[in-house]
């Protein structure tokens, strides 16, 4: 089979303007929930898509760790690829695609690092392997064998046995306050329904895109 040939025909659900909530956070509430039971696997892993000060894109898939009005909080490296990148040109895309629903979210904003004590909760709330995982990796950077990050590893490990592991400096959470939120819902012959909610000032506008 040629990949020309993949198609899929969406007719689960539909999206209209009288059925979904005005504020944008609670419709994602709604459509995380049930892309939850439906998913079963990973419900929050969302595209996260960054550039360089030149306008160079890179996207990669990290899993999302909170939200409310503020904005969408995910974790990572801030010396990584997508920190040097956020720390230069401080926007990003997301998007989630749940395909059991046959549903995409969209998401673009302006971002900011959350608090230091934000970030000490999470790290701490972690399995002990991801907390040593964290700060044993130069995350990004070019790495001579595996054994080497294997040995660092242990080192951690053997370093805080039987103690925390401190929050590295390099390491902790990222807040994307959105511009615009855009809810996709697959329909039958590519007559897709997509709402954007624009924020103006304190508000937000719901618009019907074309699809």
């Amino acid at each position: 089979m040629l990949i020309s040939d993949l198609r899929q025909d969406y007719r689960l659900h539909g999206l209209h303007e009288e059925e979904v909530d005005p504020d944008p956070f609670k419709q994602f509430a709604i459509w995380f929930e049930q892309a939850r039971k439906a998913e079963g696997i990973e419900p929050n892993a969302m595209t996260v898509t960054t550039a360089s000060a030149e306008g160079v894109p890179s996207a990669r898939i990290v899993l999302l760790k909170g939200f409310d009005e503020q904005g969408f909080v995910f974790y990572t490296n801030y010396e990584s690829a997508k920190g040097n990148e956020l720390a230069a040109n401080p926007r990003a895309a997301l998007l989630f695609y749940w395909p059991h629903v046959e549903r995409q979210v969209r998401i673009s904003g302006s971002v900011t690092m959350i608090s230091r004590e934000e970030s000490e909760r999470y790290f701490h709330s972690r399995p002990l392997g991801s907390q040593i995982g964290a700060a044993a990796s130069h995350q990004s950077e070019i790495l001579t064998d595996r054994a080497a990050l294997e040995a660092e590893f242990a080192r951690i490990e053997r370093k805080y046995a039987g103690s925390n592991v401190p929050l590295p400096d390099f390491w902790g959470g990222y807040r994307v306050a959105p511009e615009w939120i855009e809810f996709w819902q697959g329909r039958p012959s590519r007559l897709h329904d997509r709402l954007r909610y624009i924020r103006e000032g304190g508000d937000w506008r719901v618009v019907r895109l074309s699809p």
